[in-house]
């Protein structure tokens, strides 16, 4: 039996409960781990400190832990995390609510300056969306975008399609539920019901009923016995009646005492499942079930043992992985990205057709609208506007026969315009209603957008698959005889190091935007007005140089003669390539690469040319500067920039012009402007790195998106094509 990895609907409504006993405990600190751990630090009057994870990869949770268990926190804190504390500092935690029956959670915090709350995706890919108190997203770990769903930041978050709640569904409606189905009676619970595979055939043993039988062999007797499995088992989480169990696989029969139970050929029992309540399915597999006072607890034990078993499983290197399934996976979602595609072009036309219909028909529809709004003004009620409607049509009045429908509820009429049902606002006028289909045909395009570029995500995923297949076999066909040892004196293949050890450094300039140029020299430029500023009045010392693009809105950048430890000097002389780099670097990180263009105009000057102080009447807004003198100009200077780790001397990220980083990096991404956000196209750069190094731990340790994001242009990117 494989151990569980993700948490169950019922899981979840069963957390519910228990998290309510945490309500007005304060936040203290947030913690980002990688692309898919989320650690919310609180404090508790009465318990003390609280340590919550929110684990949303391979492994979906949500739970406490004990704060021994807790990661060490990461050395530098991304941007998600530096967003969660800014906004849940001191933040009261006022509770956490199940999404319908879905694996939604939705932990909610409030301040003084506003609602922010946490929903957590435990199905599918996973994702943590943070949202304020009306559910604008203001940031997430994934964006989605999807035929029936949008998650992007500064967006509406939409949750899911709303599924069936068996909690709280009615005897009629259970009953119409299982007879609509054509499968058997387990199935249908797990999937018409949402129960999923164990707990529908738990339901089934508490219930006594076949587990395969056929739906059409069930009757009223058979649905009034799952009916009241399925109400204890609600009540029971109502009420908070949990005897909560981890189960353990020993492999043997006869049980062992208490401590690690070995199975008969001395291998440890292994955790497989934990739970709310004793399950019977599990009694009859003869697994051991160890009770717990709280589920938090046994989530506790269950994750942390899962992990330390994890840890001790041997990695089958030498197995080929399946790239054909994973190949066949991308090409079937690039099928239904397609569809979603064409489904929206059809709508936004359908929409726009629809609008253009109105107008078409101006007088028809204008005499529909006229008659519901002055009917309404005299306060006639709806029943009668329709009434009138009926009578009208019956006469062959042409106005009444296009009415399809009067829907008083919500101020709305279904009209009928040449053969296309139209629904209005009946107190809005002919041109009103033709604009609102207008932009909802703009909205349907911008989806349409959003799936193109999630579909061109998909094909470089695509080949990416076949790449690595391709690379897996042209290696699998090679001589075993090719290990290679090494020269005295030869690189280190970092790449292929299975551990690559972590040497920290954090220079002064790294809050700045900067990169060495190939002859060795620090490029610093600035990330804002203030550090314009910064750069000038503090850093900025003779035998500098100063570039500036021509566009509006560029970094200051300097070229450094000298180390702010070293005594300055004039009369260095800087290399001309180090000073092309510069200004490759200048435009790239500037508005021209923002705009999508591929080159723009820099200037060079020096250090002693450039002033704070403006001329008599000029006035110098916050990170600007003045300059005096001749001006050294680089034309069509085309972008560059690339992102790359770095093992030696020191391991880290850096990020440049692509000629000055590839000599300090040990692998490089190079990069061009295009069409996906940089936090996508961080992430899309991160799991490239993480492919590309044998010790993937070490990417995650100081790789993380957000830390690549701080080496990237501003605005949309994409990867250069090999």
């Amino acid at each position: 039996m494989d151990p569980k990895r993700e948490l169950t609907s019922v899981d979840l409504a069963a957390l519910v409960r228990e998290f309510g006993a945490y309500e007005g405990a304060k936040l203290d600190k947030a913690y980002l781990y990688g692309d898919d751990l989320v650690r919310l630090k609180l404090r508790d009057f009465d318990r003390g400190r609280i340590e919550l994870l929110l684990e949303v990869g391979e492994v979906k949770r949500a739970h406490t832990v004990t704060p021994e268990r807790v990661p060490d926190a990461p050395g530098r804190p991304p941007q998600f995390a530096m967003m969660l504390r800014n906004r849940l500092s001191g933040a009261d935690f006022a509770g956490v609510e199940q999404y319908e029956f879905d694996r939604i959670l939705e932990f909610v915090f409030e301040r003084d300056d506003g609602t922010t709350r946490i929903i957590v995706e435990l199905f599918g890919q996973g994702n943590v969306a943070v949202t304020d108190g009306e559910y604008e997203v203001i940031d997430c770990l994934e964006t989605v975008r999807l035929k029936s769903r949008t998650v992007v930041p500064g967006s509406r978050y939409e949750f899911p399609d709303t599924r069936t709640n068996p909690l709280t569904i009615s005897r009629e409606a259970f009953g119409h539920e299982m007879e609509d189905s054509d499968t058997d009676v387990v199935r249908t619970l797990a999937t018409q019901l949402n129960f999923g595979g164990l707990y529908a055939e738990e339901l089934c043993t508490r219930a006594g009923v076949e587990k395969a039988m056929d739906i059409a062999d069930a009757d009223e007797e058979t649905y009034d016995g799952l009916y009241e499995a399925i109400e204890r088992l609600a009540l029971d989480i109502r009420n908070g009646n949990f005897d909560s169990r981890l189960y353990l696989d020993t492999g043997d029969e006869d049980r062992a005492g208490d401590g690690d139970r070995d199975g008969d050929d001395g291998s440890a029992a292994r955790v497989v499942d934990v739970t709310p309540f004793p399950l019977e399915e599990h009694e009859q597999d003869d697994l051991d079930g160890e009770p717990y006072d709280t589920f938090l607890k046994a989530l506790d034990d269950y994750f942390f043992r899962l992990e330390l078993e994890d840890e001790e499983e041997p990695d089958p290197t030498d197995q080929r992985p399946d790239f054909e399934e994973e190949i066949a996976k991308h090409e079937r979602i690039i099928e239904q990205q397609q569809g979603a595609i064409e489904g929206f072009e059809q709508e936004a036309e359908n929409l726009r057709e629809n609008a253009e219909s109105l107008y078409a028909e101006y007088g028809l529809v204008d005499d529909i609208l006229s008659t519901i709004q002055e009917a309404r003004e005299q306060d006639r009620p709806w029943d009668e506007i329709e009434a009138r409607f009926e009578e009208g049509a019956e006469q062959g009045i042409d106005a009444a026969e296009a009415v399809v429908d009067v829907d008083g509820s919500e101020g709305l009429v279904t009209v009928d315009v040449d053969g296309e049902y139209i629904e209005l606002v009946a107190h809005d006028g002919v041109e009103q209603n033709a604009d609102r289909l207008y932009t909802e045909a703009k909205r349907v395009a911008e989806k349409k957008e959003g799936a193109l570029a999630a579909i061109e995500n998909t094909r470089e995923d695509l080949e990416e698959a076949k790449r690595r297949r391709d690379e897996w076999e042209a290696a699998d066909g090679e001589e075993a005889d090719d290990e290679a040892v090494e020269d005295e004196g030869e690189d280190h293949d970092w790449l292929a190091d299975p551990s690559i050890p972590i040497r920290e450094n954090e220079p002064w300039f790294d809050r700045f935007r900067w990169f060495h140029t190939s002859d060795g020299y620090l490029v610093i430029g600035g990330r804002d007005a203030d550090q314009n500023e910064e750069l000038v009045k503090k850093y900025l010392e003779p035998g500098d140089k100063v570039l500036h693009t021509q566009a509006h809105g560029g970094p200051v950048t300097v070229l450094k003669a000298t180390d702010p430890s070293e005594a300055s000097s004039a009369d260095i002389e800087l290399p001309e390539s180090s000073i092309e780099e510069a200004a490759q670097f200048a435009v790239s990180y500037a508005s021209v690469w923002k705009d999508g263009r591929y080159a723009g105009d820099v200037y060079a000057v020096d250090s002693d040319q450039v002033t704070k102080t403006p001329e008599s009447g000029e006035y110098l807004e916050k990170g600007g500067f003045a300059v005096r003198g001749d001006r050294t100009y680089y034309r069509d200077t085309p972008v560059g920039a690339a992102v790359g780790i770095q093992c030696e001397p020191y391991t880290r990220v850096i990020g440049g012009p692509p000629a000055a980083i590839e000599e300090s990096a040990e692998t490089t991404i190079e990069l061009e402007p295009g069409r996906y956000a940089q936090a996508d196209a961080a992430k899309r750069l991160y799991r490239r790195f993480r492919e590309r190094f044998e010790d993937e731990t070490f990417v995650r340790k100081i790789a993380s998106p957000d830390r690549i994001q701080h080496f990237m242009p501003p605005g949309g990117s994409r990867i250069s094509e090999d």
